[in-house]
């Protein structure tokens, strides 16, 4: 078991004064999946008053608007969250009882449809389904094609953006954990598999010593269904234990961004992300 206190800070700069904008955030976690969240809140400058409330996906957000001129949106999200080791993979539902447990409900169907981040290059797809065809359970199937999707990408920053679909993104075949976790959703989905994704953080060193603060950063990663939900890291190539921190979960990046919305104002704006983990206990 870890206790991690994540501060997470990121906004705007604009290039003058903004007289109005309009923003939701989605930068605190949740309590359930193996996480209890002890402590958790969201400081907004300049102040403003904000609707909590937790959207469609089970995600919580902050929607908040700013009326007054301001140069800058800042927001701090402060959390203290324990987080345990996940249960083991269970891999004995075959193809035909995923098929039909997947159609029953609406939580799996949503999960199966392809959008414009995840949609795969035929490539990825013919390497899915390849896959699939060595092995005998879906499980075992889907560890597998995450697995060779992390193994095909570079993780280089810098090379791709927020809007990089899966097809970009594997013709670089470089990326960040956004890239690879569109490209292991799209080859999941493609072959029948229900997938999702997730954001949240990542503590980066599994042996952190208590106490010391160090640099982290806003991951990203997959969930399959495969008679339950199962999650795993591409990027890493390793399953979520408890270095990983849940923040939100949908379809692709679009449902999950920390920090969306408009503004009135000058043409420009730069966005500045820190995030800073402690391990506790």
């Amino acid at each position: 078991m870890n206790r991690l206190r994540i501060r997470h800070v990121t906004g705007f700069h604009y290039e003058g004064s903004a007289t109005a904008s309009y923003n939701e955030a989605r930068m605190l976690p949740v309590t359930g999946d193996g996480q209890l969240v002890l402590y958790s809140n969201l400081e907004i400058s300049p102040m403003s008053s904000t609707h909590s409330y937790v959207d469609y996906w089970g995600t919580r957000v902050s929607s908040f608007e700013i009326l007054t001129p301001h140069d800058e949106l800042s927001l701090t999200a402060t959390s203290l969250v324990e987080v345990r080791a996940r249960d083991a993979l269970d891999g004995r539902l075959g193809w035909e009882e995923l098929n039909v447990g997947t159609a029953r409900a609406t939580e799996y169907v949503e999960q199966l449809t392809q959008t414009n981040l995840t949609r795969p290059p035929q490539e990825v797809v013919d390497l899915a389904t390849e896959i699939v065809a060595q092995h005998e359970t879906p499980c075992d199937a889907a560890l597998a094609i995450c697995t060779a999707i992390g193994e095909q990408i570079e993780y280089m920053p810098g090379v791709t953006g927020v809007y990089t679909t899966a097809r970009e993104a594997w013709e670089h075949r470089k990326g960040v954990c956004q890239d690879i976790t569109h490209l292991a959703i799209g080859a999941l989905r493609s072959v029948g598999i229900a997938a999702r994704y997730v954001s949240g953080y990542l503590h980066p060193q599994p042996d952190a010593d208590v106490g010391v603060t160090v640099a982290g950063e806003s991951h990203a990663w997959v969930e399959w269904y495969c008679g339950r939900w199962h999650g795993f890291d591409p990027t890493n190539l390793i399953d979520i234990g408890d270095r990983h921190v849940i923040v939100g979960r949908g379809r692709d990046y679009n449902d999950v961004a920390p920090l969306r919305g408009v503004y009135a104002g000058p043409s420009r704006s730069r966005l500045f992300v820190t995030v800073e983990i402690t391990r506790e206990a």
